[in-house]
Formats: structure tokens, C-alpha cells, sequence
């Protein structure tokens, strides 16, 4: 089989869909299947071994933000084109796209979204063209919803079964400006039809988008995300053990949304309190410079409370570094205040053999529930993460358990070994002469 993965590049910031489709491109291959993962807009951002080496990047960054903003560069000759396309201006570009928010690309996005229809066509004859030419694709798959107005076209010219990931759309699409929101869930909506079937990360989201777009459940199969286990322990062990301080820990993107200055909150009334002494608090994941402002902020406010020099911040780690990270903590927290599709780093760190105690909120008791890895607590209310967190800490044998039970999990249910088996398993047969 011929599978294409197509992911945008999240900038100079790692990004969990492109760690998804990167791990997923590998084992395809490792399958004996023909797997491609060509990159769009920017290069991806990765921590493992990059699956698109030697691809060209389709919709470069900087000509897409041109098409858009000056009608007369959508005729510029080729080599103008390719000129910014170049893996320098490209990674400078890349840099940019980290400050970029919903609010500010509305008008890009809903001409994405018209797929042919909009002001990027000229990349999608590109992308047709080459995929026709190279890989012959028997499935194509898009990251993410976002990618839907490529789909028509895709489907038509090339033959392929389209498959669509859905992950974390419905935060993006919300907000964007007013004038444009409520357009771009129609175009979505409009354009799923020509998708033969979404994979979802977990019912929750499977049945949140379902509803927002009016797809039928077979139209939808779940396919959690799955995780390289390279480096994880394989075997359960007490999670922290040899160290002299028990460790509280957060692994992914340093921002508001993500809940960081909820657990901060709650570190500092669990020092406050000083029933676990010599608490440590380390906080790890991706950091682009839109997230520095509040990371600054956070590490003034540890400070002002007294505890900055038992923090650790460890922004941008590899692979390696992170499984090292993952496996030092005692307990692992990242308390979203979002509808979180799935949560890939909490497979992480139960793959680590580490408790997690998440919100009870958007797919994380479903995860919880397939996993009996953690424990769940009232979302946003630092107080509530304080009580679930102390309690894990003052009950070892509790939290070594759940830290057993989540790593089983992870090892037998999120590898990407199962992640591929289910993908192969969800693509529908196409009907003769489609």
C-alpha cells in the first residue's frame, strides 16, 4: 500500500499531531508499507528521527502568506517561488508562524478551507502533480481538519482514499475573528463529504466533532494516538525511586492553555502546606517565543512565593532527553483548561511508569478509565490539583499502582504498533471504479 501523511510544520515548536504522523510514517514502514510524510507551510519540528528527510515542503510558508496578501503575486514566475521556499527563509519564517494566532489568519484560513476555490490553488495543482508523478498514493492522509479544502481535489486526481485526523480543530476554528468563524465551520462541514473517514483520538472528540459537523458515527473510528516506546522501561518500577526529593512534573507546550499556571498554583499551596517535603516541581515541553512572555511570568510568581530555586524549567528536549525527564518524576500533571482531544503526553508519562493526575474533562477519564493510570480532579481549581497531587505523594504504594497499571496500558494499547494497526484497519474500501 502507498500512504501519504500530509502534516504542516508547527513552526519552530514541537507539536503533537506532527509527533503522531511521524512516529505513525515509521512503523508504516518498518510494516513494508510505502509511507511518505511530506511537510507543509514550514519543516517539521521533531524529537525523533524526521520521517520527511528529503521531501520537498508543499504550501511554503512565506509564498502562502503572499498568495493571500497580494493578489498580483499569485501569477510571480517560478523561481521567485522557489526562492522562498528555500530551507533558509523557510526557517526564518518558522520563527514568525510561533507568534501567529487564530485571531490573526482568519481570512488565510477560510481560503485554505475553499481548497481549489482559493487563493492557494496554484499550490495544490503543485502537490497533485507530485504526487501523481512519485508516490501513486493508494491513501492520503491530512493531519488535521484544517486541511479539508485539499480533499476534493486530492480524492478526484489522484484516486486515493482520503483519510482526515481530527485533533484539537474546534479550539482553533472558535477563535477565529467573528466575521470568519462561523464560515469556516461551514466550509468544514461542507467539505467532509469528500473525506471517506475521520480518525478521532478518543470518543469524546470523535462525538464533539461529530455533532459540530453532522457526520454519521461510521463515518468515524477511534484511533488513539500511539507513542515510540524506544527508550521507556519496560518493566513496572516505582516511579522517581532512587531519588532523595519526590518530583511533580509537567511535560508539554509552556502556555495558559495547557494549564501551567494551574499547577504552578498548585505547587505553591502544596509547599505552603508542607505535608511532602522537599518537593521538587520540573516543567518540560515545547516553549516558542509567543509562550516566553508567560513562562517569565510564572517564574516571577515561583520566585515571589519563595520556591524558584526548587523549579526547574527544561524547554525543547529530544527524545532521549524526554524519556530520561518522564522517568526521574514522581508524579505528572498537565492540567488543560481546553477540550483536550486526546493528550498524547499523558501516554508519555505512563509509558514512563509515572501517576498522572489529570482534569475530569474532555477525553482525559476516558483516558484515565482505559488506562487506571491516575486519578482525576476538579478542572481549574488549583486547590482540588493540590488535594489529588498530595494525596499520590502521601500514599506511595497508591501512586506506584497506578504508575504499574498506566505503563501496561500504554505498552499494550498506545504503541504505534497498535496506532498502525488501527489506521490500516479504518481505511474503507472504496467502491469499484470510485
Amino acid at each position: 500500500m502507498n500512504f501519504v501523511q500530509l502534516t504542516p510544520g508547527a513552526g519552530a515548536m514541537y507539536c503533537g499531531n506532527c509527533l503522531r504522523d511521524n512516529a505513525l510514517v515509521g512503523e508504516l514502514r518498518r510494516q513494508g508499507h510505502e509511507a511518505i510524510m511530506l511537510p507543509l507551510y514550514l519543516p517539521l519540528t521533531l524529537d525523533e528521527a524526521d520521517q520527511s528527510a528529503g521531501q520537498p515542503i508543499f504550501f511554503g510558508g512565506v509564498n502562502v502568506f503572499l498568495d493571500q496578501l497580494l493578489p498580483f503575486y499569485r501569477r510571480a514566475p517560478g523561481w521567485v517561488r522557489r526562492r522562498l521556499d528555500a530551507p533558509s527563509i523557510l526557517r526564518w519564517a518558522a520563527g514568525r508562524a510561533a507568534k501567529t494566532r487564530a485571531s490573526e489568519v482568519g481570512e488565510l484560513t477560510l481560503s485554505m478551507l475553499r481548497g481549489e476555490a482559493g487563493n492557494q490553488n496554484r499550490h495544490l495543482d503543485d502537490l497533485i502533480a507530485w504526487l501523481n508523478r512519485h508516490a501513486r498514493p493508494d491513501v492520503i492522509c491530512l493531519s488535521n481538519a484544517l486541511l479539508i479544502g485539499l480533499a476534493r481535489r486530492l480524492r478526484r486526481e489522484t484516486g486515493a482514499t482520503i483519510l482526515c485526523s481530527l485533533a484539537g480543530e474546534d479550539s482553533f476554528l472558535d477563535a477565529l475573528p467573528e466575521a470568519q468563524r462561523a464560515e469556516a465551520w461551514r466550509i468544514v462541514a461542507e467539505r467532509a463529504a469528500e473525506v471517506d473517514r475521520f480518525l478521532t483520538p478518543s470518543r469524546f472528540y470523535g462525538d464533539l466533532m461529530g455533532g459540530r459537523l453532522g457526520l454519521a458515527p461510521e463515518r468515524i473510528a477511534v484511533v488513539p494516538s500511539g507513542i515510540d516506546l524506544e527508550g521507556y522501561p519496560e518493566s513496572p518500577a516505582s516511579a522517581g525511586a532512587g531519588r532523595s526529593a519526590p518530583i511533580l512534573g509537567y511535560f508539554a507546550r509552556m502556555c495558559p492553555e495547557k494549564g501551567l499556571d494551574t499547577l504552578v498554583e498548585a505547587y505553591i499551596l502544596l509547599k505552603h502546606r508542607g505535608q511532602v517535603k522537599h518537593l521538587k516541581l520540573r516543567i518540560g515541553g515545547s516553549c516558542g517565543p509567543a509562550d516566553e512572555p508567560f513562562v517569565k511570568q510564572l517564574r516571577q510568581r515561583l520566585a515571589a512565593a519563595g520556591y524558584i530555586g526548587e523549579t526547574c524549567f527544561l524547554p525543547n528536549l529530544s527524545h532521549a532527553e524526554k524519556v530520561d525527564f518522564l522517568r526521574a518524576l514522581t508524579v505528572f500533571s498537565v492540567p488543560a483548561r481546553y477540550g483536550e482531544a486526546f493528550g498524547l503526553y499523558v501516554v508519555e508519562a505512563m509509558a514512563a511508569g509515572v501517576p498522572v493526575v489529570q482534569p475530569r474533562a474532555a477525553a482525559f477519564p476516558e483516558l484515565i478509565a482505559a488506562t487506571g493510570g491516575g486519578v482525576l480532579c476538579e478542572p481549574g481549581n488549583p486547590a482540588a490539583l493540590a488535594d489529588a497531587i498530595e494525596t499520590l505523594l502521601l500514599n506511595p504504594a497508591q501512586a506506584q499502582a497506578l504508575g504499574a497499571a498506566g505503563q501496561r496500558a500504554a505498552f499494550m494499547e498506545f504503541s504505534v504498533e497498535t496506532m498502525a494497526r488501527r489506521t490500516l484497519a479504518a481505511i474503507p474500501a472504496r467502491p469499484s471504479g470510485a
